[in-house]
């Protein structure tokens, strides 16, 4: 529902007369405006006047009762209204009377909060005012739960989250996420004043079940804290493009907290260790594993093999588990991947895959669910796809981009997968007309084996 939307509708419902003016203009109603309704009410040609009577002087009296003023709303529908509404709109809506300014300090109210932090030479983004975060941390620090920050790529924005941080220490949080809309953001703070400011959290919480903190200078010491007074409530943790943590501090965590269910890491970081330890009998079924594959210098990575023991000891252990890899490597670098069997689950290829990894994926990947590849060589993959749909017996979702498939293998394709692809997203360039099929035919057949409609996607011309 729209934010703009629900405070009228919620005021509609209380009464059955419709002011016509804006939400600002509204919430400065006073009680003592009443005379002033009235007049509109009365001179108005869209409100037929009442006839002298008996009856017409109820119905005046009830259209009174209705309008008396905003203050009469309920506790619970004004508390609605205010969920829905920026916190600057929150704070001015709460001078209109005493009994919104009551739902303001509610402390349902403030479980939950997003700060904003930009700088205006370098975001669009509108931040929170520096004087409504000192109120909040000194009337409702005790009552946040789930918070989220939100900075652009500036320095300056990143160092005042941290001061933040460092300031929460009557506050038992449920919920932390640091988002940077843009590199680098966290990773240009003082790692020293960045794992103070987290310590504090970690130290004061004790109940943490969930943590993003991706693209950050976080450390193995600050795990373990974070393990020592938080290891019976952690259920998430993501941490990838963390380059201070090292696959000690990673299996610190597995190790202690056996509640943990999704995990996200950089993939140098993941060793057999670690997956034995997630597939140990005292820990819970892990539902969800991503793994970020990254690689900035061509050549200068060698990417280590996880055996295929280690990796079934965590199917054994969580045969349900989702195991997501996103990979942004050069072509050259795929060597000690699919090697042996992989039960990777859904696979995203952000750069340029080589021919010959996509060959192996169809071999060694039967658990897979989705696959992606945004680029590949001018080399077609027709013998790649076919060798996945008769493999991948599980595969449901498939896109392809700046690469290139003969019209007739895609068909092919799609025939030996049928209905069960439910997701088919193919640019229009990727198919090469043959002998068999042109791009005019194609979507016909291949329509005709999904069982629903289905065309190629184009790039928008602007």
């Amino acid at each position: 529902m729209d934010v703009g939307e629900y405070p009228m509708a919620a005021v509609t419902s209380y009464g059955s007369f419709r002011v016509n003016y804006n939400l600002e203009a509204d919430f400065r109603m006073k009680r003592n405006s009443l005379s002033v309704v009235n007049k509109i009410v009365q001179s108005s040609p869209a409100v037929k006047q009442p006839k002298v009577g008996f009856y017409s002087s109820l119905s005046h009296t009830h259209m009174h009762t209705v309008l008396l003023d905003w203050g009469s709303l309920p506790h619970h529908v004004v508390l609605r209204i205010f969920q829905y509404l920026p916190l600057i709109d929150r704070a001015r809506a709460s001078s209109v009377c005493r009994k919104w300014n009551e739902v303001f300090h509610i402390p349902d109210l403030w479980r939950k909060f997003e700060f904003e932090l930009n700088q205006s030479a370098t975001s669009y983004f509108k931040s929170t005012h520096p004087d409504l975060i000192q109120q909040i941390i000194k009337k409702h620090a005790t009552h946040l739960q789930y918070v989220s920050f939100k900075v652009d790529s500036s320095t300056e924005s990143a160092e005042a989250a941290c001061d933040i941080l460092s300031q929460l220490v009557n506050c038992s949080l449920q919920t932390l996420g640091l988002i940077s809309t843009a590199k680098p953001s966290f990773m240009n703070v003082s790692k020293s004043h960045f794992v103070s400011a987290l310590t504090v959290v970690f130290v004061n919480s004790k109940s943490l079940s969930s943590i993003k903190i991706e693209d950050t200078p976080v450390d193995d010491p600050s795990l373990k804290i974070l393990v020592a007074n938080n290891s019976d409530t952690l259920r998430l943790l993501k941490m990838s493009s963390c380059p201070h943590v090292s696959s000690d501090g990673i299996l610190c965590i597995a190790d202690h907290c056996q509640g943990l269910r999704e995990l996200a890491l950089n993939y140098y970081i993941l060793s057999d260790e670690l997956l034995l330890a997630l597939s140990s009998e005292t820990h819970v079924r892990l539902e969800h594993l991503r793994i970020d594959v990254v690689s900035e210098n061509p050549g200068q990575v060698e990417f280590h093999t996880i055996k295929k023991q280690s990796w079934d000891a965590l199917i054994k252990h969580s045969p349900g588990v989702n195991v997501v890899m996103y990979f942004f490597l050069y072509e050259e670098e795929f060597e000690a991947f699919f090697r042996e069997e992989t039960p990777v689950t859904n696979l995203y290829f952000g750069r340029s895959v080589s021919k010959a990894a996509l060959g192996r994926i169809g071999l060694n990947c039967p658990r897979l669910i989705e696959l992606v590849v945004c680029a590949n060589g001018l080399q077609t993959l027709d013998d790649e796809l076919i060798c996945i749909a008769e493999c991948c017996k599980n595969l449901t979702a498939l896109g392809l981009s700046e690469c290139e498939v003969s019209c007739s293998a895609f068909v092919d394709f799609v025939r030996r997968c049928g209905k069960r692809l439910t997701h088919l997203s193919i640019m229009e360039d990727v198919l090469i007309p043959d002998g068999n099929y042109n791009l005019d035919e194609i979507h016909t057949e291949v329509s005709k084996y999904l069982g629903r409609i289905w065309f190629p996607d184009v790039l928008p011309i602007w």
